[in-house]
């Protein structure tokens, strides 16, 4: 058995960020920046009201009550296109263009003025030079890189995106993983199922999980415990980025994936790893296509699926150089016994206590068939290989599950 890291590094190690595209701006969602952006305007171009109000000269009222000449009108995205002078105000509103001569705004709730009338009196309210205007550049300037190479674009992005006037994007291409089940023992979910069998959830799940890290999933079914078949259903693998198999992977009988697929042109980096659960998963490639194989029983598959084939994906979609999902520190909130040579990754909730720390409990049954525990889990307890025997209160790391498990 190797580590758990040096699994993971052999892994990255063996990937390549997937070649860029270009696509609109708008359907950037998710994507993963491979080129910078800069903005290609200022913003805002040139000074703008904060406020609805009078654009004045601080100097004309210092001293109040003062009333002032109104002499133009400037909406949002008209500007007025001559000055203010001494005693002279404009009516303004929020975004337009400052006018030449004034040099602040008094908001319109400090003064008296009917609509549309020839004067208006200041009657309160300090107001210094610059008081609510917006400077031009006050958000960015041109040229300004506000986006990174390696960022999985969020709504946020994309926004600032489009206010820095940029139509287009390079993004990476959508890595497409192809998902194959095996097993005689296991049937999709709706469909005729026998005594002795159990309903396929791995290729769902998995199938969710690319999806969310922004692949493209493939379903290539379930391949039964036959060589033949199973080379027919892996075949229809070719063009994918990855390839991942659930089941097959161990030393029964009816585990296939090394043996079948070995004489299909699998070369295999790395089997068996020292972790608990998804001791027997196998790294390899499959006529080139880099293939994971996942252990079968589904909680192993889940775990397996954080720990390597979420940074797999990152490393092809060039986000965040395919880094392990970040951990935290939290107490115990049961006792655990001497670990074993392997790290183990247990099931438990989170709570925040009175200390204001976090709270970790790992479930009294850790079965690795057991999905239900999987699904409500909060967090995985990370114990690293031979850790002694632990005690209610005492500091173990974390990987929190976050929202749905899938963007940790």
């Amino acid at each position: 058995m190797i580590s758990v890291e040096e699994a993971r590094r052999r892994l990255l190690r063996a990937l390549e960020p997937l070649p860029s595209e270009q696509i609109a701006v708008a359907g950037g969602l998710g994507r993963v920046l491979s080129r910078d952006v800069a903005a290609r305007r200022t913003q805002p171009p040139l000074p703008v009201s904060a406020m609805d109000g009078y654009a004045v000269r601080a100097a004309d009222v210092e001293t109040l009550p003062a009333t002032l000449e109104v002499v133009g009108y400037a909406p949002a995205g008209k500007a007025f296109s001559g000055a203010v002078g001494p005693g002279q105000a404009v009516r303004i509103f929020t975004g337009a263009p400052v006018p030449a001569g004034a040099d602040a705004i008094v908001i319109q709730e400090n003064t008296r003025g009917a609509p549309g009338a020839k004067r208006v009196a200041v009657l309160a309210g300090s107001t210094p030079p610059g008081r609510y205007v917006r400077p031009a550049g006050l958000d960015f300037s041109e040229g300004d890189v506000l986006l990174e190479a390696g960022r999985a674009l969020t709504a946020r992005d994309l926004g600032l995106a489009a206010a820095m006037n940029v139509p287009w994007i390079m993004v990476r291409r959508r890595p497409r993983v192809a998902i194959l089940a095996t097993g005689d023992e296991i049937v999709m979910p709706g469909d005729p199922i026998g005594p002795d069998q159990i309903v396929s959830s791995n290729a769902v799940a998995l199938a969710g999980f690319v999806t969310a890290l922004g692949g493209v999933p493939v379903d290539l079914g379930i391949a039964p415990d036959s060589p033949e078949a199973l080379r027919a259903m892996a075949g229809g693998a070719r063009g994918a980025d990855l390839v991942v198999t659930t089941g097959g992977a161990s030393v029964g009988d009816h585990d296939l994936v090394k043996s079948v697929l070995g004489e299909a042109g699998l070369k295999i980096d790395f089997w068996r790893i020292a972790m608990r659960p998804g001791k027997p998963l196998i790294f390899g490639r499959l006529s080139g296509t880099p293939l994971l194989g996942l252990p079968g029983n589904p909680v192993s598959a889940m775990v397996c699926a954080l720990i390597f084939l979420r940074p797999a994906m990152e490393k092809l979609s060039g986000a965040n150089r395919g880094a392990a999902p970040g951990r935290e520190t939290a107490v115990l909130g049961a006792d655990l016994l001497e670990n074993d040579e392997r790290e183990d990754y247990l099931r438990g909730t989170l709570a925040r206590g009175e200390d204001g720390r976090l709270r970790a409990t790992p479930f009294a049954v850790q079965d690795s068939s057991m999905f239900a525990n999987m699904a409500r889990a909060e967090c995985l307890i990370v114990r690293p290989p031979h850790a002694p025997a632990q005690v209610v209160g005492s500091e173990v790391e974390i990987l929190p599950l976050g929202l749905g498990f899938d963007r940790t």
